[in-house]
């Protein structure tokens, strides 16, 4: 039986519609994405077998181009459909993030750090930085390294938070291991940029890891 075929109050958009997109399951999610299905299988049921098959939405939705387009009922428009989507949701959060203070929003600013970091392969370390008033001057992936560490070297950090005239900063990496409890490299790194942005009047206000799950403060772990 076709989704135009089900009763309105079964069919995905319709839910959507009139009860929002929280009701909605992650396949029920893809579904409208996909909008179509493959012979023998409604949108809904592709969907299922895709999250299936990728072990769940965020591998979906993190897969490279080569490996999303091998999946029944994929193809490189679906790829670039489903990048664009992604990046606008990316966008969407920075500029929410600009209209605020950092501080009065951190919830919003660890979903923004990790829509911007949890899908690289690499581990990737980054600094937001802020104003006087705590508010986004520039985003910045200033260090990239292998699975399981980069090397990040402070003259750098120091540098770029002058050209930018910043007040102070948050820093952030992902552990592409999925583990969010910081690692007494992270830790050694917090202290040592934050020595060195002191000697030039510059706050850190927190380190962000990102990983699976809520993203992990380093401030809010007393570490700094």
């Amino acid at each position: 039986m076709k989704i135009k075929d089900w009763p309105l109050e079964e069919r995905p958009r319709e839910r959507l519609l009139q009860r929002g997109s929280a009701s909605l399951s992650d396949a029920e999610l893809l579904a409208i994405f996909l909008h179509t299905g493959v012979p023998g299988q409604t949108a809904v049921d592709l969907a299922r077998s895709l999250l299936v098959e990728f072990d769940g939405l965020r591998q979906l939705l993190g897969a490279d181009q080569q490996h999303f387009c091998q999946a029944k009922g994929l193809g490189p428009a679906k790829f670039a459909q489903l990048q664009a989507v992604l990046e606008m949701s990316r966008r969407y959060l920075q500029e929410q993030l600009q209209l605020t203070d950092s501080l009065t929003s951190p919830q919003q600013t660890r979903y923004y750090l990790q829509a911007k970091l949890r899908h690289y392969p690499h581990e990737v370390f980054s600094c937001l930085f802020l104003d006087n008033r705590h508010r986004i001057i520039r985003y910045e992936e200033l260090f990239r390294g292998t699975i399981d560490g980069a090397s990040v070297h402070p003259r750098e950090v120091v540098k770029r938070a002058l050209q930018h005239n910043a007040a102070a900063l948050i820093l952030a990496h992902n552990h592409p291991s999925g583990m969010t409890e910081p690692s007494q490299a992270d830790r050694h790194i917090t202290v040592q940029l934050k020595s060195a942005l002191a000697l030039v009047d510059i706050r850190v206000l927190d380190h962000i890891v990102i990983g699976e799950g809520e993203p992990v403060s380093l401030a809010e772990l007393g570490m700094i």
